[in-house]
């Protein structure tokens, strides 16, 4: 169902409605008629008869008119009646202030489930429980009750009332930027945050979305919708419950599931979303992003008016993997023509006094720096706004003039300016010029270079986008008729794991270049394997009851003579028996051993946001000690393959060291990709368990 009916809502029930000032039911009534909301008011309690003038309804289904949402202010315990009532009137959605329901334990969240079965079976849509509100500023729809918020163009979507007051508060003292709606998501119990990124990525009064999260039901869903919204519209957002205290005060407060994994970080960038890591962050960075268009080569020109923050901002920007390249010759020879000979002009650009009594010179450094084609976008840091202050009023003009001509610059070559000025807590007229022109000014160096980097960020994502995929699986498409006839044995076996020979028969059907390897049922059949494969050889037990087979003794290794093979195989049966009395020995497997090479290590696993993931990283002891991986969301690309081992700090290892050759980081690439198309080809593969799934790969040199 559309929440349009919800976000536009031309009347309202206040369900609650109380005369007493303090309560809820009073204020919100109240800050509707303050904020001259365009719909119709209809108060709801049995016990009153009217309140601040409008008439009082027992009942919302005793109202005579159409009624399109509700917000509900009476405790927990009475909200299922109520809905039921909403329901019987055909309301469309439902606000839900009141706490106490899944973040409380078992009795809150059967509360919750009673709750939202009423919802569905009326079909009324449930913002909440345990939310803050929401606001559409276009209608003056305010169901807050926060005063004065600031109207624009991003839509701010928060699981935490405290958060949403903040940002707002940032908007209202420190920028020209305000907001076409807001919505507390609570305990997403109904509603969910991919439902709400679709309305608000359709919403023409929208053109950036700023989130802050602590948990959420649907990640997979999230992703896809976000996919879709960031190559229209940005989205920005914060992610809490990083620590295990973090997260478990997130579960404490919305009852969501918590936690921001690399998992996450990774999903979250990889569907263009610019993840912030600081909460000072969220609104500059939104700002920035929905203002100017973005950075469409990584790279960056810094301008600025003292070398200290200049050489700090080149560092930042470096530690953002933004480049800051050379300007062209014919740049540097214009700027030397109007800058002191002492001037650094190659980028970081100086200025080195030149604006001390002319800072209407910034305006010309830009405008020359700009039509450089080695730059997508201009970093300004320093004292500009502050020069009518600190040397002369007579400066001022001279630096709103500036202001404006660079105002002007955006536009025309479709390239970011932004801002940072020592003055801007000062409020200088200048600066105030910028912001009407959208380019951001920022108090702090550190939050003007992560603006930009933002926009070189979202600059880089476009530009690759076509490469992404959309997280959206293909049940069943890569299967192959051989792989459905392994799968549907050990189903009809009543096995939920394959054996070893059968998963690498399943993954070699697929292409992977599996090593040779037999099945031994009696020890000459191991023998004779062992001189087909020449050299040593490793042996494992197969059987669908011993799983851990090191834990049973069914593994050995190194094994170089025949006389070794013949007395390995009585062994691990023996064992393999005496650790499981009975068990279904299916024979003992046969492969050769690898003596040389880098080990890695490929595995998947149902993550509880985001569905089936893959993780690469080295092998052996060193994935347990280093934890030296990178993690995707499936499925995935060659492009997304590649990205995974570039990001482990081991990358090195797989390119050559020491004169060592490198391995053959393509059919690797292919490898992973491999994996992905087979979890994609067979839904029943680790569908419930929440362990990895581990394949342990030797490389060899030119392998």
């Amino acid at each position: 169902m559309s929440l349009d009916r919800i976000f536009n809502a031309e009347s309202v029930a206040i369900v609650g409605a109380s005369r007493v000032e303090t309560k809820r039911g009073f204020q919100a009534i109240r800050t509707l008629l303050d904020e001259k909301y365009e719909g119709k008011i209809y108060p709801v309690n049995p016990k009153e008869k009217s309140v601040l003038g409008f008439r009082c309804y027992p009942k919302v289904s005793d109202i005579e008119d159409p009624v399109d949402l509700a917000l509900i202010t009476t405790p927990a315990k009475t909200i299922p009646a109520v809905l039921e009532d909403c329901g019987l009137k055909g309301v469309a959605g439902a606000v839900i202030i009141a706490g106490g329901f899944r973040e409380l334990g078992a009795e809150g969240t059967k509360l919750e489930e009673d709750l939202i079965k009423t919802a569905l079976r009326h079909n009324v849509r449930i913002i909440g429980p345990n939310t803050s509100g929401m606001m559409n500023l276009k209608t003056h729809l305010n169901l807050v009750g926060l005063h004065g918020t600031p109207k624009g163009d991003i839509a701010l979507i928060s699981q935490s009332g405290n958060m949403a007051l903040t940002i707002i508060t940032e908007a209202t003292l420190k920028s020209r930027k305000g907001f076409s709606y807001y919505v507390g998501v609570g305990n997403e119990s109904d509603i969910r945050f991919h439902e709400y990124l679709e309305f608000f990525k359709n919403d023409p009064d929208t053109n950036a979305v700023l989130m802050y999260v602590e948990g959420m039901r649907e990640g997979r869903h999230f992703l896809q919708e976000a996919y879709k919204t960031t190559l229209q519209k940005p989205i920005v957002l914060l992610k809490s419950g990083r620590s295990s205290t973090g997260q478990r005060t997130a579960g404490s407060h919305t009852g969501a599931l918590a936690g921001m994994s690399e998992v996450a970080r990774t999903a979250y960038k990889r569907a263009g979303i610019t993840v912030v890591e600081k909460s000072d962050m969220l609104f500059p960075v939104a700002e920035a992003l929905s203002n100017l268009p973005p950075v469409k080569n990584n790279r960056v020109a810094i301008l600025a008016d003292g070398g200290g923050h200049a050489t700090i901002a080149a560092d930042i920007l470096s530690d953002l993997e933004v480049e800051i390249p050379e300007l062209r010759a014919v740049t540097q020879k214009k700027l030397k023509e109007i800058l002191p000979f002492t001037a650094a002009v190659r980028n970081p650009v100086d200025v080195a006094g030149g604006t001390d009594s002319d800072p209407s010179l910034f305006a010309e450094c830009a405008r020359i720096i700009l039509k450089d084609a080695n730059v997508g976008g201009l970093l300004m840091v320093g004292l500009f706004g502050g020069y009518g202050i600190r040397f002369a009023e007579s400066l001022t003009l001279k630096e709103e003039d500036a202001a404006h001509q660079m105002g002007k610059m955006v536009r025309k070559h479709d390239k970011p300016i932004v801002v940072h000025s020592l003055y801007s807590s000062a409020k200088p007229h200048s600066l105030d010029l910028l912001r009407y022109y959208q380019i951001p000014v920022y108090d702090s160096l550190d939050t003007a270079c992560n603006c930009i980097g933002a926009l070189a960020e979202r600059g880089q994502y476009l530009k690759e986008y076509h490469a992404k995929v959309n997280f959206v699986f293909n049940w069943r498409a890569k299967e192959k008729p051989e792989g459905r006839r392994i799968i549907e044995k050990a189903m009809e076996e009543g096995r939920r794991v394959l054996l070893e020979p059968e998963a690498k028969a399943l993954l070699r059907l697929h292409g992977a270049p599996m090593g040779k390897e037999a099945v031994a049922t009696t020890a000459d059949e191991a023998i004779e394997a062992f001189e087909k494969l020449g050299g040593a050889v490793a042996m494992k037990i197969v059987s669908p009851d011993i799983l851990h087979k090191s834990e049973a003794g069914g593994v050995r290794l190194h094994l170089s003579k025949a006389g070794e093979v013949r007395k390995a195989f009585n062994e691990i049966k023996t064992k393999a028996l005496k650790y499981h009395p009975g068990a279904d020995i299916r024979g003992v497997m046969v492969s050769p051993m690898s003596t040389d090479g880098l080990e890695v290590i490929i595995g998947t696993k149902i993550d509880d946001q985001f569905g089936p993931i893959i993780m690469f990283g080295l092998g052996g002891v060193m994935v347990e000690v280093l934890k030296d991986v990178s993690f995707r969301v499936l499925p995935i690309s060659l492009l997304s393959a590649r990205k995974m081992m570039e990001e482990i700090r081991a990358n090195s290892l797989l390119d050559g060291f020491r004169g060592l050759p490198p391995y053959d980081k393509a059919t690797l690439s292919r490898l992973l990709v491999l994996c992905s198309d087979v979890v994609e080809a067979y839904p029943e593969i680790d569908r419930k368990p929440k362990e990895y799934r581990w394949i342990p790969l030797r490389l060899r040199s030119g392998w």
